[in-house]
């Protein structure tokens, strides 16, 4: 058995990320899934710049705090604090923080299976 308590303040932040990134996955062991805390300033992105899609990875976006917005073909979403948003497979987005925000956003992300299936979304 095991069980974790985390302050994701004290996770160590990922590289290469446009945004603050806090991977608890990572630090607790998770293999099905993968949770991150996003600390995303106004002008950021998360999880990577640009619209993508994932083969099979479900994934949601739940805003703890701040305003999250959401990029697809189709339309934009603007996602306000204490709302989820879910991408499911094959369905292109782009999260991020509008440059002329005047809050930083808070989100926890979690995408399932834990896999890394991101593509780039080329129309």
């Amino acid at each position: 058995m095991g069980y974790h308590v985390v302050d994701p303040d004290e996770v160590g932040l990922m590289r290469d990320s446009p945004s603050e990134t806090n991977s608890i996955s990572d630090a607790t062991g998770l293999e099905n899934m993968g949770l991150r805390v996003y600390t995303v300033d106004p002008g950021e992105d998360i999880p990577y710049a640009g619209l993508h899609y994932h083969d099979e990875q479900e994934e949601v976006f739940f805003v703890v705090s701040g305003e999250l917005r959401v990029e697809t073909p189709d339309q934009m979403f603007r996602i306000p604090q204490g709302q989820f948003f879910v991408a499911e497979p094959e369905s292109p987005h782009r999260a991020f923080n509008s440059a002329d925000s005047a809050d930083t956003a808070r989100v926890i992300a979690v995408g399932a299976p834990s896999v890394q299936d991101g593509h780039r979304y080329e129309p």
